[in-house]
């Protein structure tokens, strides 16, 4: 009964954090929209705001002893600071220069690219059902997208960066916090002041700094208050995104991520009146189709690997 009672609690874990990454994640995808219409705050100094205020917020939570920091080789973490800043500032400029659907479209690509990586660096093994679960949720990622789907040069090279570097980043992320034994706050408590202090170093290459357009230049009140807010959501972001792959896997983060997608255009349709055509309403049946497939096989896989630990003499 004990161990029922624990796995009850760790799944309600879990659920919650899947919960508080739905919400944040949708919110910081159309604030950052709004930021960069509205506004034009530039997306390397947005990204910085981001990287600075999860920093802090961990700060915060390691002097209310909300965790302890563990002392971390920063050799062990440069290729994952430098992979955290690409995959921000690409997934950013991704957003910045296509439609919300081509950039979720760019977005779906991520997982199986992920189930490549991780079958030929890492020899990990994935079965034909969880394989032929990505034919579903692809097909309807593109079928949700079609009407969207509005490429231009730049912003389909910023796409294919994004997919990449998201990709890489998310393995690691999940091979770090074994490598390292450590959890989520742990390792990004060390990785965001790395990731910063490389963007404290690109920025004035690519962006004003104190003048108009820069992080330091004038700016209104309600775009300052936009910039923080989304510093904020940043940090809560970040933050479940390394807790969801420590306590599951890249892919079923990813997996997530097409629900999420689902839900954001739902969100764009009642919110902001965006067309919703039939096409997309089918894709996003066939998205939740290739969710539910996934966890189902997902979760059978894993009760079947416990059955034959508690079956072992």
């Amino acid at each position: 009964m004990a161990s029922l009672a624990d796995r009850v609690r760790g799944n309600g874990r879990i659920a919650a954090g899947l919960l508080l990454n739905l919400l944040v994640s949708i919110c910081i995808v159309f604030l950052n929209k709004w930021i960069y219409v509205h506004h034009g705050f530039p997306n390397m100094s947005l990204t910085l705001v981001h990287f600075v205020v999860t920093w802090l917020g961990l700060y915060v939570c390691q002097k209310l002893d909300i965790f302890a920091p563990k002392s971390l080789p920063p050799s062990k973490l440069l290729l994952l600071a430098l992979s955290f800043c690409g995959f921000v500032v690409f997934t950013n400029l991704s957003l910045q220069n296509n439609t919300i659907g081509t950039y979720q479209l760019a977005k779906a690509m991520t997982t199986p690219v992920i189930i490549v990586i991780q079958t030929l660096c890492y020899k990990k093994t994935f079965s034909t059902k969880i394989r032929l679960t990505l034919i579903p949720i692809t097909l309807g990622v593109i079928l949700n997208s079609y009407y969207d789907v509005k490429f231009n040069f730049l912003g389909t090279v910023f796409a294919a960066l994004g997919v990449l570097v998201t990709s890489l980043y998310q393995v690691w992320v999940g091979a770090k916090q074994h490598e390292l034994q450590v959890n989520s706050m742990q390792l990004l408590y060390y990785q965001a002041p790395m990731s910063s202090a490389m963007l404290v170093v690109a920025v004035p290459f690519f962006e004003p700094v104190f003048a108009e357009g820069g992080i330091f230049g004038p700016w209104s009140v309600s775009a300052l208050l936009m910039v923080l807010l989304s510093g904020v959501i940043a940090f809560m972001v970040n933050l479940s995104i390394y807790w969801i792959i420590g306590n599951t896997s890249p892919v079923t983060y990813n997996m997530f991520g097409h629900f999420k997608f689902c839900i954001t255009l739902f969100g764009g349709y009642v919110l902001f009146k965006d067309p919703l055509s039939i096409n997309q309403g089918l894709g996003m049946l066939c998205t939740l189709f290739g969710i539910l497939a996934y966890t189902h096989f997902k979760l059978s896989e894993q009760e079947g690997s416990k059955s034959k630990l508690v079956q072992r003499p």
